[in-house]
This record gives structure tokens, C-alpha cells and sequence, in this order.
């Protein structure tokens, strides 16, 4: 079978994605997307979406570019849009540049484009191309496309452990069971994530500032702090509590905002209804074993990262998540995408294997 696109043209997609990589801490509510221009195996011109608002990847790529555009070809790591929003359509955009073939790697599942973007450009004449390295065009807008398509966000859920799967001692001390380097890790998290959760039991106990703490030299761009979103149903914490001090916006949610469910706590299909309304993509989450079972239980969790510390705790520490499973059949079962060394700890990515 012949390969449909060549090395270069491999090569050019992955640079766009690489820039766009450079959107992971600022494009939030807006995708990250690259976009690279070539005449023949000449790149002439890159541009990578800044911040929400801001002009798209393939105006800063034109701009570049300028009139050598003309009868070049466009890579971009997403279909360029087709309406006007707080900027122009990037569709609108390329025709106006003159160019000739546009090659993207993933649709955009936005109702708004969703292949019109594609269709304007044939209409115009361009020849237009889908797929070149679409995985990681996804993977790099995970949230964006779980709001589109299933108009909730992608929720992480955050554990660090000992070797033997505990979160604390039996006397409830934490702080600190991991390294330095994987708490540097996490705070990198933080900053790609649109919101991080968590619920008054940690805030109470640990007083947590729950805020991206990032030297400027090491991720220039990480200048918006996440939405903190905090489960009180009852509206235990305190108007002194650390976080609310901090830059950034807090969601207390109460029960007063948010439906119970039949066990009484607050309804967490519903907690992620808000947020989707808030036009959040990634959701961070760091509280204790009993938001993470129930998360868990009622499969909203996207994707595990855990961090598993080179120490043992003992059968009476407390456990990574309070789960109810009698039965081997009945396991949460996840298959691992990444398994690396942060330090002396290590780091374990997990997705959850859903039943056909």
C-alpha cells in the first residue's frame, strides 16, 4: 500500500503540532492548534493559536508567510473554521492568501464548523486533505473535543501513593509522600488544566492553596490560573481558607447550586454539567478516597494519573479510592498509555477499558 502523504509532509504536521503544543496553558476554552506553510519542502511560513480571542495559527502562519503563500500549502493541526467569532474564519483567510492545498490533521467536532471549514476551501477551489496524523491531533485536544462531543469536559483524576496503594497514614498524615520533582509534575498539570476540583473534606484538612505555582523562566505562558471548583455541600469551609486568597476565580459549590443524588451528596453528573456550561475542556482533580471512588464508580474519570511514591505505608493506611467491589468481575479495570520515572517516584497514565 502507498503511503498517502510523504516524510516531509509528516514532518510539517508534526512541527504544527509541536506548535500548537505551545497553547497547552492559555488557548482555554479554544483548542490548541499549529499551522506551518510550505512551497515545495520549504517551510515559509508557522503560527500556533496564543490565547483565546487572540488571532488563530493560520493568520500568525499568512503573516509570515506573506505573499509567498500563494500556491503554497497549509498544515494545520485542526479543520480551520468557518464563522465569525471574536476573530474572522481562518477559511476565509487562506483563500484570500491564495492557497493552493490545505492538509489538516482532525475535524473540528464544534457544531459550528464540523466540515464547513473543509467545504469552503473546496469551494474556492483548494485542494483539501483530512487525517495526516489525526491521533495526535486529538490527543492533543482532549477536553475540546469531550466538550464537543459529549458536551462535558475530560476529567483527570490526580493520586499520589505509596507502593502498597496508600494515600496517607492511618493518622491521616500526607504531606509529603511523593518527591519535590513529581509535586513540580503536578503543578505542570495544573497549568494545562482548564479547572481543578476538589471538595471541602481536603480542603479542611489540608488547607491546599489548589493554584498553578510555576516559575515564570520554566513556563513563560502559564499566566491564567485555573477555575477552583470545591464540593461543599454542606458550606463547611471558611471564608479564611488559603485558596480563596489566591489569584484566580473559585467555584463554591453547595447544595444550594447543585442537585443531591440518592446518596445525598452533591450530583457529580451535574457538577460537570456546570462546568461544561462554563466552557471548561480539562478538569484536574485532587481530593481524597471518597470523590475518587465515587468518580470512579460512576465512570466520569478520563484518565488516571497516579504517582507512586518508593515507600510503604502499611495495611492501615488510608487507601487510593473508597470502592465497594465484592467480586473480582466487578474490578475497575484501566489500561496503562505512559509508565515513567518522575524522580524516585513513578508515574503511572491510565484510561479506563470500557465494556463493548
Amino acid at each position: 500500500m502507498t503511503e498517502r502523504w510523504s516524510a516531509f509532509e509528516h514532518a510539517a504536521m508534526g512541527r504544527a503540532l509541536a506548535l500548537a503544543a505551545q497553547g497547552r496553558t492559555s488557548t482555554q476554552p479554544n483548542p490548541r492548534v499549529g499551522c506551518v506553510i510550505a512551497r515545495g519542502e520549504q517551510i515559509i511560513g508557522e503560527g500556533w493559536h496564543q490565547r483565546s480571542g487572540e488571532p488563530h495559527a493560520e493568520v500568525f502562519a499568512l503573516r509570515e508567510a506573506g505573499e509567498r503563500a500563494r500556491g503554497a500549502t497549509a498544515f494545520v493541526t485542526l479543520e480551520p473554521c468557518n464563522h465569525h467569532g471574536r476573530t474572522p474564519p481562518c477559511s476565509e483567510a487562506l483563500i484570500a492568501a491564495g492557497i493552493a492545498r490545505v492538509i489538516y490533521a482532525s475535524g473540528d467536532p464544534n457544531p459550528r464548523v464540523d466540515g464547513s471549514g473543509a467545504a469552503r476551501l473546496r469551494e474556492a477551489g483548494i485542494v483539501v486533505e483530512q487525517g495526516l496524523r489525526a491521533i495526535e491531533g486529538e490527543e492533543l485536544n482532549l477536553g475540546f473535543f469531550s466538550r464537543m462531543r459529549r458536551q462535558r469536559p475530560w476529567l483527570r483524576l490526580k493520586m499520589a501513593a505509596s507502593l502498597d496503594g496508600r494515600t496517607a497514614t492511618a493518622s491521616g498524615e500526607s504531606q509529603w509522600i511523593t518527591s519535590e520533582t513529581a509535586r513540580e509534575d503536578v503543578q505542570r498539570w495544573r497549568a494545562e488544566s482548564a479547572a481543578i476540583l476538589s471538595t471541602s473534606a481536603t480542603v479542611l484538612a489540608d488547607d491546599p492553596r489548589l493554584s498553578v505555582r510555576l516559575e515564570s523562566a520554566r513556563q513563560p505562558s502559564a499566566t491564567r490560573q485555573p477555575l477552583r471548583v470545591l464540593l461543599d455541600r454542606a458550606g463547611k469551609i471558611p471564608a479564611h481558607a488559603r485558596l480563596f486568597s489566591e489569584p484566580g476565580e473559585v467555584l463554591h459549590l453547595t447544595a444550594k447550586e447543585i442537585a443531591l443524588d440518592a446518596s445525598g451528596r452533591l450530583s457529580l453528573p451535574a457538577v460537570l454539567s456546570t462546568l461544561n456550561a462554563r466552557e471548561i475542556n480539562e478538569v484536574w482533580t485532587e481530593a481524597g478516597a471518597t470523590l475518587a471512588g465515587s468518580l470512579i464508580a460512576a465512570n466520569l474519570v478520563d484518565e488516571l494519573v497516579i504517582y507512586l511514591a518508593p515507600m510503604l505505608l502499611g495495611s492501615e493506611g488510608r487507601p487510593l479510592a473508597a470502592l465497594q467491589i465484592g467480586r473480582l468481575l466487578d474490578a475497575s479495570r484501566w489500561q496503562t498509555t505512559d509508565l515513567r520515572q518522575i524522580g524516585p517516584d513513578i508515574r503511572i497514565m491510565l484510561r479506563p477499558l470500557r465494556s463493548a
